[in-house]
């Protein structure tokens, strides 16, 4: 790329912008200006355009800026655009209906998944686990069954990036809060080729989760099933869900192209 073609003032902007992860939404001036290595004077000059356009919200308690609804608007723009989630949709659909529980898809973006599809279950006692997520919703991948099998298929040097940026705290009962004890639970879970979530998130929510594969064989996205711990045994959860939700992931995965090795 030629230097009269590059925008610094556009790159700063989506550094900014890219700098509101889900463990920090709220930033003030001085914390972005730190970030993406701005002056104070430069990084408020960035947030305030940005905030005129929509695409920060300052918030009137802490004066610190949020992400506005402009950048919303741009990522369910690009979720609804993706062939992915077109195709998946009546595969997630048809497991949903078969187990009757909430089935999810997400990709990965930085330490953080995104959701790109919900198929949600009207089964009684669903709802408690539901967390208010949608589409878009974005939680650390290292405390979520579907974050769990997107860090284990990456390739190392990329797993170790994300991993460099999470901040493993408490989350539930069950939080792997160590480095160590994360990626000895990423080896299963690459050797499995499932990913088991017992109350690391919050309390009372049980995940399983399966990888997308894509034509080349790199994962690109994860699917799982959410239930309450009323509902089913761990055991349970693997031997009568882990199935159906292989199978699916490799429906998904044959549709996009992959071809397992003979």
């Amino acid at each position: 790329m030629s230097e009269t073609s590059y925008s610094q003032s556009l790159e700063r902007g989506l550094a900014v912008l890219s700098a509101f992860r889900s463990g920090r939404p709220l930033l003030g001036v001085s914390e972005l200006g730190r970030e993406v290595g701005l002056s104070r004077s430069t990084a408020h000059r960035y947030v305030a355009t940005l905030a005129t356009l929509g695409y920060l919200q300052q918030d009137g308690a802490t004066k610190k800026y949020r992400l506005g609804p402009r950048v919303l608007d741009l990522g369910f723009s690009a979720i609804h655009s993706m062939e992915l989630r077109e195709i998946s949709a009546p595969h997630l659909q048809r497991l949903s209906d078969e187990t009757g529980y909430t089935v999810n898809m997400a990709v990965l973006d930085g330490s953080d998944i995104v959701y790109v599809e919900r198929c949600r279950s009207s089964r009684v006692g669903q709802r408690a686990i539901d967390l208010n997520l949608h589409v878009g919703s974005r939680l650390p991948a290292y405390c979520t069954s579907m974050g769990k099998i997107l860090l284990a298929y990456l390739p190392q040097a990329e797993r170790d990036a994300a991993l460099d940026e999470l901040e493993l705290r408490q989350r539930g009962p069950n939080t792997l809060t160590q480095r160590k004890a994360l990626l000895t639970e990423l080896g299963r879970v690459r050797e499995a080729g499932l990913a088991i979530n017992n109350e690391e998130l919050a309390y009372g929510l049980r995940s399983i989760a399966a990888p997308v594969l894509s034509q080349s064989g790199a994962i690109a996205a994860a699917i799982n099933l959410a239930v309450h711990s009323s509902m089913i045994s761990m055991g349970e959860l693997v031997e009568r869900l882990g199935r159906p939700l292989k199978r699916t992931a490799a429906e998904i995965s044959a549709h996009i192209g992959y071809r397992p090795a003979a």
